[in-house]
């Protein structure tokens, strides 16, 4: 809880007590409204019932009270029914020498909370490569996972690799059929981009098929089924589960030169995992539990040989869970991820999935299910559920070839950082080492802000340009004036200046206290984004904090300022703005450089 807002109501419930003997009512605090003077705002409409009295005068004489009782408390103003409350200067400095003294950070001991959080991201395919819409999953599955640390949760980052199924038979039949023996060291491509291009060689010869067939006079729904291509994909999936050894050691192949173009790209993106999980071996776990769940009667068999369930009483349709050939679908091996996380972790409390809004549907129906089948923990089971990502042309389609690839587009950041940077002459007194890390830096930088600063649930639009403006509402803006912070602090001690808060000092100006405040209201922001698991919270606070201090720094003197002890206390509370900076962009998986 915010230590001001406990003081407030300790006061607050005290002056009802005193002035009107109400207890127990509730205590509606709020930040005041930036348009209005204060610090913290009580809405008094609650009491004018008891007290038989206007807001506005409930409002003035709890101000008084407060004002006159409490020594941290040094005015009040009324605006209707909402009293604006501001406390001294005195209490906002003696918070910052605490914060210095204690060395604050706004983060919680990991495990504190004694709780036990799984949070699984990413769930690539591997019959493609990743694209843009993996990087925001990526991004926000990393991101809140640092989040829930923060908040004193003990997280166990995971991946489930898509790597069995219909779709990635289409690759390997793909390159069966036309690859002529080709892999990543013949064609110096990476190899989740040659799978991911035999995925595309398979849906153009699938669509030709198709189109053979309807011009015969074959419906297109029925053309779609018969088409030689996708029969023999649905033969090849079958051989495969039967262990035929000829499709097994293709899959390894194939998937092995896919999980080593994986791993360059988390690596560029800076994501790393706990524990892989692999369809292919927890669809095993699946069709175990759907037979458990066939003899209990969770399920039934149709007479297709289909085994299903009907969720029509729980306001959603029958489920196919194992298909008449006895292939696994989807669910099946979701329900055996799912059960196989919970044995491999018993202290677990939570699992969070990561997984775009398209798939709301899929995940009610997992939840429902394994509620059904009796495991308590269902119901802490959480999709963390996010809005696709478009560009300025639309939709990406993966089948079509028409999504923008994920190593591109950093490709595309890191060039379009390392041009904007030497365009605005920020270059100066780097090796080139440490401008193309400077590059990439920024380049990431501007890229996760980007994505994270949206609220997670809303669809958003990526303008790679629009993302790197050293001047907007981005990443670099926050990083170039982190550097400019640091760039003082450097220049400070080469001349010997302290940072200390003097305990004469009892006057500061508007933009110090906004500052101040901004340092006391971090670890409540880290709280309220851990429970939301949304680190659009965090971005755009850090953002509020790095604008208000660049009004600050335009305004008032630092290094010049030439009174001693403001100017220490200054450069004492710039560094505190620096640190939460650091710890803020931390959570969102950005790096802030120490010069630009």
């Amino acid at each position: 809880m915010n230590k001001a807002i406990s003081i407030l109501e300790t006061s607050i419930a005290k002056a009802l007590s005193e002035l009107y003997s109400i207890s127990n009512a509730p205590i509606p605090i709020q930040k005041t409204r930036s348009e209005f003077e204060g610090d913290y705002t009580l809405t008094t409409f609650a009491y004018t019932k008891e007290t038989k009295k206007k807001p506005e005068e409930i409002g003035n004489e709890i101000g008084n009270y407060l004002v006159k009782n409490n020594p941290n408390i040094s005015a009040f103003n009324i605006v209707k029914g909402f009293l604006n409350i501001s406390f001294s200067d005195a209490y906002w400095c003696n918070y910052l020498t605490e914060v210095i003294s204690e060395k604050y950070t706004g983060f919680k001991k990991q495990n504190s909370t004694g709780r036990t959080v799984l949070l699984e991201y990413s769930s690539p395919n591997t019959n493609k490569p990743l694209h843009l819409g993996h990087i925001r999953n990526h991004l926000l599955g990393w991101s809140v996972a640092e989040i829930l640390k923060a908040n004193g949760h003990k997280v166990i980052k995971t991946n489930i690799v898509n790597d069995r199924g219909i779709h990635i038979c289409k690759s390997m039949l793909a390159w069966q059929k036309w690859g002529n023996g080709e892999t990543p060291e013949s064609s110096g491509m990476k190899g989740d981009h040659l799978v991911g291009k035999y995925y595309v060689e398979f849906d153009k010869a699938y669509k030709k098929e198709i189109n053979t067939l309807v011009e015969k006079g074959t419906g297109k729904e029925e053309a779609e089924k018969k088409a030689p291509l996708i029969i023999e994909a649905q033969e090849m999936l079958q051989k495969w589960e039967k262990g035929n050894k000829d499709v097994v050691a293709l899959w390894k192949t194939m998937n092995s030169w896919v999980y080593e173009g994986f791993d360059v790209t988390y690596k560029t993106v800076g994501v790393d995992f706990d524990k892989v999980y692999y369809e292919s071996e927890t669809y095993i776990k699946g069709k175990d539990i759907v037979a458990d769940g066939l003899a209990k009667g969770v399920f039934v068999k149709k007479e297709d040989g289909s085994v299903r369930i009907d969720l029509t009483a729980d306001g959603l349709d029958e489920k196919v869970v194992l298909r008449s050939d006895g292939t696994s679908v989807y669910i099946t091996q979701d329900l055996g991820t799912a059960v196989l996380r919970f044995e491999d972790y018993p202290d677990l409390n939570q699992a969070i999935y990561t997984v775009g809004n398209e798939q709301d549907y899929h995940f009610k129906v997992l939840f429902i299910i394994l509620d059904k089948l009796g495991y308590k923990w269902a119901k802490e089971c959480y999709h963390l559920s996010y809005g696709m990502v478009e560009l300025p042309e639309g939709k990406m389609k993966s089948r079509e070839g028409t999504v923008v690839d994920a190593d591109d587009l950093l490709e595309e950041m890191f060039t379009t950082s390392k041009q904007t940077t030497a365009e605005l002459g920020k270059v100066e007194g780097f090796s080139e080492s440490e401008l193309e890390e400077l590059y990439r830096t920024i380049g990431l930088g501007a890229l996760k802000y980007f994505m994270l600063k949206v609220d997670p649930k809303k669809k958003m639009l990526f303008d790679p340009k629009e993302s790197i403006d050293f001047n907007g509402h981005t990443g670099p803006f926050i990083q170039y004036t982190h550097a400019r912070i640091k760039s003082i602090l450097r220049k400070a001690k080469e001349q010997n200046i302290p940072f200390t808060i003097s305990k004469d000092l009892n006057t500061i100006n508007i933009l110090e206290r906004d500052l101040i405040k901004f340092i006391y209201e971090f670890e409540t922001i880290v709280e309220e984004s851990g429970k939301a698991y949304s680190p659009a919270l965090i971005a755009n606070f850090v953002y509020e904090l790095t604008k208000t201090f660049s009004r600050y720094y335009h305004d008032h003197s630092i290094l010049k300022e030439e009174n001693e002890t403001v100017r220490q206390f200054r450069l004492a509370l710039i560094e505190q703005c620096a640190l939460i900076i650091s710890n803020g962009m931390h959570l969102l998986g950005i790096k802030v450089p120490e010069k630009m």
